[in-house]
């Protein structure tokens, strides 16, 4: 659930370079407390660059709760703490000495993850950091609170319930657009804005974002966070395009569980194709097998081709998995996590549901449900069918 806001908000582009036209490292000190420790894990500072992702230092907390790292920063950005796998908070590393007290473990007798605020006690770009991060937060509270009094109202059925729900998933996705363009708009002049930028994402909000840069190379045009900004921005650009509805799927070859064999979309084309990409350990991706389950029994017969393609790190994890769905259609495990495919497809959360052509070429993303089968109705009959596309859950 927390992978749908965090869609709907956009992801923070974790950024790199200096101040000054030449790289001048800095060391920052982030030091805090944590209340209750969790000492099976440290403190970790991890790096983020797109789907990538690198620990760049851990420590130990102290006896008496405390930890300090001392980061040396020649790529100011956004970078992560991590506090011992139960809370994270995300920061703007450049110049700002850090202090970020952590609660830690969950200590009720039941141990949920829904961790409180983290608030960073620094400077002004950091400031920009607070409230974007309070903004992610209060919006993860009230998906939680829709989906429980959604799914409590007596007398719906589950397909309206879940139609409700997405109704105000989408109205809290626009208020927290709304925010992200005011911090855009009234924090032009801080570093760390283009964290906000990264989050501004459509056509409606490119304009904003042109006039924010504008201010920040009129300050400082070659900032390196700045360049790099612009060039992972038409990097994004190009990718969407070549991934748009009408282009043709990007190849891939992955073993098949007998391992005689690899697939991709290539070796499907003259069909329709469902292509799924899932893991044994997504909760919404099991839950949406029973539906492509009754879109296979239905479409099969009629020529249309089922490939999942699993983004598990463990093999044994897949085969297990595979095992107790008894999913009756091709299967295939990508490498590395699915990293890769992720990359070349853009995706960051699953399952992630498209339909090809016989052509190969991409003519719906996001598909689940009825909105699977209402499509798939369609290219076979050649009547349009109004339907709803579902986002992708959290990984």
């Amino acid at each position: 659930m927390k992978k749908i806001f965090s869609l709907l908000l956009g992801g923070c582009l974790l950024l790199g370079a200096c101040t000054t036209t030449t790289t001048v490292q800095k060391t920052i000190t982030i030091k805090g407390k944590v209340k209750f420790p969790y000492n099976r894990f440290n403190m970790e500072i991890v790096e983020r660059n797109g789907f990538d992702k690198t620990v760049l230092d851990s420590c130990k907390v102290n006896a008496d709760g405390t930890y300090e790292f001392k980061m040396k920063v020649d790529r100011p950005g956004v970078y992560t703490l991590d506090c011992q796998k139960w809370q994270s908070v995300q920061f703007w590393a450049e110049d700002e000495d850090l202090e970020i007290n952590f609660r830690g473990e969950d200590t009720a007798r039941i141990k949920i993850k829904n961790p409180p605020y983290v608030y960073i006690n620094g400077g002004p770009k950091n400031e920009v950091m607070n409230l974007m991060n309070w903004d992610s937060y209060r919006g993860y509270q009230l998906m939680i609170g829709v989906s429980q009094n959604v799914y409590r109202i007596p007398g719906l059925d589950d397909k309206t319930k879940s139609e409700a729900s997405m109704k105000f998933y989408d109205m809290l996705g626009q208020e927290s657009n709304a925010r992200m363009r005011y911090l855009a708009e009234h924090y032009a002049d801080r570093n760390s804005v283009l964290a906000v930028l990264s989050s501004l994402r459509g056509d409606a909000n490119q304009g904003l974002v042109d006039s924010v840069l504008a201010v920040l190379e009129a300050k400082n045009p070659n900032y390196e966070p700045l360049v790099k900004f612009k060039k992972d921005r038409a990097e994004a650009k190009a990718q969407k395009e070549r991934l748009a509805e009408g282009k043709v799927a990007p190849e891939f070859s992955y073993p098949t569980p007998d391992g005689k064999q690899k697939l991709g979309p290539q070796d499907f084309k003259g069909k329709i194709l469902v292509l799924d990409f899932w893991a044994s350990w997504c909760g919404p991706c099991r839950a949406e097998i029973p539906n492509l389950k009754k879109a296979y029994e239905a479409y099969h017969e009629k020529g249309v081709e089922f490939f999942s393609v699993s983004i598990d790190k463990d093999e044994a994890a897949w085969r297990k998995a595979m095992k107790e769905e008894a999913m009756p259609w091709h299967q295939a495990q990508a490498p590395g996590a699915g990293k890769d495919v992720m990359k070349l497809y853009q995706f960051s959360g699953i399952p992630y549901i498209l339909i090809l052509d016989k052509d190969g070429k991409i003519v719906a993303k996001n598909m689940r449900g009825e909105a699977l089968t209402d499509k798939l109705d369609e290219l076979l009959s050649g009547k349009k069918k109004e339907s709803v596309a579902m986002p992708a859950m959290g990984m």
